[in-house]
């Protein structure tokens, strides 16, 4: 792992993560050349809403599943594809930026697979505990809680390389607190969301699954805490 943890001074962006950013580009030119006319007629124009509708995560259908035990998959594929349906170009780019940041840090010590399943896994977990904790009744969509799971990620590196140098890992934490304190002044300023749950949820899920998917993934964690 000591070997992955020291990169090279200049690395290609991992194909993995330039191939999530171009889905959601993709779907976000649809959706947007849509609501300004260039494409799809006047019907176009309530392509997003419909979007959002049928493949965002709502917390009434999640309620609905749970109450009748029923779990159709066309309402369990929402887990995934929320991820890459956006409120608005801006909210694509921004987190499509993030993705790419982050991915290109992340993706220099993990492997194509573990980026996947890191993305994934934190946006199905980061869904998971949105609905559980909140029952909300209201939607949540976008690469968010995705994203936060590769900050978990950064966070885990991070916490591995302060604890090699004998720092306090403690620091390591310090891009996601800052992250929910701007969260926090947005609410505040603009009115909360209750989507920030599933952003922290998926903070965590990144950050625990990087010790399964890291390179040598537990029993390299494991024998680094032996030999300190």
């Amino acid at each position: 792992m000591s070997k992955e943890f020291n990169p090279g001074p200049v690395n290609p962006m991992p194909p993995v993560v330039v191939g999530l950013f171009l889905v959601m580009l993709g779907i976000e030119a649809v959706l947007s050349l849509g609501n300004m006319g260039y494409i799809g007629g006047p019907g176009a124009v309530g392509w997003r809403a419909g979007a959002i509708q049928t493949y965002g995560i709502n917390g009434a259908v999640i309620d609905w599943m749970l109450e009748q035990r029923v779990f159709p998959a066309v309402h369990l594929m929402r887990f995934v594809t929320y991820l890459f349906v956006h409120g608005s170009l801006t909210h694509m780019i921004i987190a499509g930026v993030l993705l790419l940041a982050l991915g290109k840090f992340v993706g220099d010590v993990f492997a194509w697979w573990a980026m996947l399943v890191l993305f994934f896994g934190s946006g199905i977990g980061g869904a998971v505990i949105w609905a559980l904790v909140l029952s909300d009744p209201g939607y949540i969509f976008g690469a968010y809680p995705g994203v936060y799971g590769l900050i978990g990620a950064f966070s885990f590196i991070l916490w591995l390389r302060l604890g090699q140098a004998g720092e306090n890992r403690a620091r390591a934490f310090v891009l996601i607190g800052f992250l929910m304190v701007i969260q926090l002044i947005f609410g505040l300023l603009f009115g909360a969301r209750s989507d920030w749950l599933a952003d922290l949820g998926g903070f965590a899920c990144g950050f625990l699954l990087s010790f399964l998917v890291s390179p040598g993934g537990w029993q390299s964690l494991r024998a680094r805490l032996r030999h300190r």
